[in-house]
């Protein structure tokens, strides 16, 4: 049996992209396995919001929401938002820019553990055949290797925002911005496994990309440093009895 979950699709000025990844998500994922889609609008200045408020409209797509930010927050903070929205015990993420491609959630949900059982708590993406510029594929390739040298979590690709995992799980995790890079590192702090799955990366279709190769070098740095310490100071004990 298929396990419940809820798809948190975060935005900003995806005008030409959400309507259509709403749509595939629909298409691709089990009617059994969806119950909700959250679209986290993180204050766009486009036709995002106007895309998904049109889909809602018809009345034919059940679970679909939309929610939006008063002001730009971030990428972390929108995916906070929609997974404290939602009701599903699974998580799965995708980028709003389609780029991300959701045939590939329910192959991730498979490897998944049963949420409070054993198995991964998290399944990442990793892509295998990035359609971005030369300079951003070599910019995540340092990326990775300069975090996986001082966390060690064994994530090959922590920029790829396709997962999924436990909503109990990630609500137990410190938060604060930019946290969605680190996920595999703090849910291993916390004491669960993750695993990871080869997933399809697309072009994008519309729009523009809203990162840099300097200010995200700058941010992962810097969060880089936060990390390590919170690993360092975090203590989860293992319940020995309990009556």
């Amino acid at each position: 049996m298929n396990p419940r979950i809820a798809v948190v699709i975060p935005a900003l000025n995806e005008e030409g992209n959400i309507g259509r990844l709403i749509l595939e998500t629909y298409e691709f994922v089990p009617a059994d396995m969806l119950a909700e889609v959250i679209v986290v609008d993180d204050a766009s200045t486009d036709g995002t919001p106007t895309e998904v408020k049109d889909l809602i409209a018809t009345g034919r797509y059940r679970g679909l929401s939309y929610v939006r930010h008063a002001a730009k927050s971030g990428q972390s903070t929108a995916l906070r938002t929609g997974i404290l929205v939602a009701t599903a015990p699974v998580i799965a993420t995708m980028d709003g820019d389609g780029q991300n491609d959701p045939r590939d959630i329910v192959r991730l949900v498979e490897k998944l553990g049963l949420p409070g059982g054993s198995g991964p708590a998290l399944v990442g993406g990793v892509r295998t055949n990035r359609k971005a510029e030369g300079s951003k594929r070599w910019a995540s390739k340092a990326a990775n290797w300069i975090r996986d040298s001082v966390l060690a979590d064994g994530c090959p690709d922590t920029g790829c925002g396709i997962k999924a995992y436990w909503r109990e799980a990630f609500l137990r995790l410190p938060f604060f911005a930019s946290m969605h890079r680190y996920m595999p590192a703090l849910f291993q702090t916390y004491g669960y496994s993750v695993a990871y799955v080869p997933v399809n990366d697309r072009a994008r279709q519309a729009g523009v990309s809203k990162y840099n190769n300097f200010n995200r070098a700058m941010v992962g740095l810097y969060d880089l440093v936060g990390v390590t310490w919170l690993r360092r100071r975090t203590v989860v004990p293992k319940i020995q009895e309990r009556v």
